[in-house]
């Protein structure tokens, strides 16, 4: 009878073992998934981080150009530019500069114009 213990006992470590690996895989099953998503996660944020940081350097580069460009002389630079005078000031437009030139240049005169 000895030798019908030693079976039984055998058979029950192996089914314990058996269950035992078969609760490991449930487990490793069921943490998968939220595992899985964790690390997706921390993958996008880091994205999301480096994006913000490239954002932050560029709202600080576009904060100093616009404070660079508030100023008077600059503002005044960039009317000019556009076409504006000052009040009081009276605009002249001169057509042809190339032509008028042409006629008045110094070297040409006396050689028939």
């Amino acid at each position: 009878m000895s030798e019908k213990k030693a079976r039984r006992r055998s058979r029950g470590r192996i089914a314990r073992r058996w269950f035992a690996l078969g609760v490991l895989v449930l487990v490793a099953l069921l943490y998968y998934r939220p595992l899985h998503g964790y690390l997706d996660a921390r993958a996008q944020r880091a994205v999301r981080v480096a994006a913000l940081r490239r954002l932050d350097r560029e709202q600080a580069t576009l904060e100093r150009r616009l404070h660079a460009a508030s100023s008077p002389t600059v503002l005044a630079a960039e009317a000019r530019a556009l076409g504006y005078i000052r009040p009081g000031e009276h605009l002249f437009i001169v057509k042809d500069i190339p032509q008028w030139r042409r006629r008045h240049d110094p070297s040409r005169r006396g050689h028939g114009h």
